[in-house]
């Protein structure tokens, strides 16, 4: 009989993939998935799908005696949101209350993989520096420290089999957020915000997703940054794309307080159909 694993997030960029490993590893796959979530590209794949309400304890806990999950890899949450205490809510509070369900269910309960994000430790003050799994966090958006906050009440759960993962920018198919940056260099634009140096890493998402597998049986109560093992200057994914595409784009850079009002204002447009921006002020920390 195959081991069970839930899969939340199981539509969406990174659950994909998550759940194609999955399958590849020879596990039963349990999709978690909201009700109104789009599925065509899962539809062909061999897995269950169930509409968890995490907000509901009990209902979780019921939820995983039903299916007896064996392993909950926790890919869910919300890069952008209405209110900053939406994130404490979404990506704190519910990933406790999956993993307290976890804990109480009758199962064979055998590990809980967490994906959060290197946010939850922050970037650091000096870009000649690097970050590492002893980096003290210090986050500076509400997004990263609700990822933080949610790290430390799983590591705070007695008797709680865990892991950890940060990854970095993620990429690779079905990615729609950096892909955007390709289209437009693909247009001949190029555009960045500022002009102060940064210092970016990135992992390709299969990457990811073969490491939160590996992570379902090892690293016990361990956190890991996950990366390409590469460091980037603000320049050089443009730099890349254009070598690969064979192409020459105009650079524009953007005042940092110009694209902070636009998005002052695509929060605002966003609020009256009480819907989170994509473009927030949040992202521009």
């Amino acid at each position: 009989m195959k081991d069970r694993v839930l899969i939340t997030g199981a539509s969406g960029f990174v659950g994909y993939h998550l759940v194609e490993q999955a399958l590849e590893n020879n596990l039963e796959v349990f999709a978690a998935i909201r009700k109104s979530s789009k599925i065509d590209h899962l539809k062909e794949l061999d897995i269950h799908y169930i509409y968890p309400d995490f907000s509901n304890q009990a209902s979780l806990q019921k939820m995983l005696e039903d299916n007896q999950i064996n392993y909950i890899i926790h890919a869910s949450g919300i890069t952008k949101a209405r209110t900053p205490s939406e994130y404490g809510i979404v990506n704190t509070k519910y990933t406790v209350n999956l993993a307290l369900a976890a804990l109480d269910a009758k199962t064979d309960f055998k590990k809980f993989v967490f994906v959060s994000s290197l946010a939850a430790v922050g970037p650091l003050a000096k870009i000649e520096g690097m970050i590492t799994e002893k980096t003290t966090p210090h986050p500076v958006t509400a997004y990263g420290r609700s990822k933080l906050v949610a790290e430390e009440k799983l590591a705070a759960i007695k008797g709680l089999n865990y892991t950890i993962l940060r990854p970095t920018a993620v990429y690779g198919p079905r990615d729609r957020d950096i892909f955007i940056f390709f289209k437009q260099v693909k247009k001949g634009l190029e555009f960045h915000i500022g002009r102060n140096a940064q210092k970016l890493s990135f992992i390709y998402v299969k990457d990811l997703a073969k490491a939160s597998i590996k992570a379902l049986y090892m690293g016990e109560k361990k956190a890991y940054n996950l990366s390409d093992g590469n460091f980037y200057d603000r320049y050089q994914l443009a730099e890349i794309s254009k070598s690969v595409l064979n192409l020459t784009t105009f650079k524009f850079h953007l005042p940092v307080n110009f694209v902070k009002v636009i998005a002052l204002i695509a929060e605002k447009v966003s609020s009256l159909s009480n819907k989170a921006s994509a473009l927030n002020i949040e992202k521009l920390n």
